[in-house]
């Protein structure tokens, strides 16, 4: 989660990671940082995240993703 939490950081270091809940849904994360967010999850945790994974429900909050990456290192 600490490793989510830095990746979040570093593509913008102005939002509350840790408390914010709805980071699509109030577009706080745009498609950009979206797509980086992505190809850097995708190296620090060695998962795929395919096109169908890219939903609000996925990614609204820190907790979400790490939900999503345990999930994908499972399969």
């Amino acid at each position: 989660m600490d490793k989510i939490l830095e990746i979040l950081r570093e593509i913008d270091d102005g939002i509350d990671y840790a408390n914010e809940k709805a980071l699509i849904d109030d577009r706080l994360l745009d498609s950009f940082g979206v797509i980086t967010l992505v190809a850097e999850l995708e190296d620090a945790f060695d998962v795929t995240i395919e096109a169908a994974e890219m939903t609000p429900v996925n990614f609204n909050s820190a907790e979400a993703i790490w939900e999503m990456i345990k999930r994908l290192q499972e399969n």
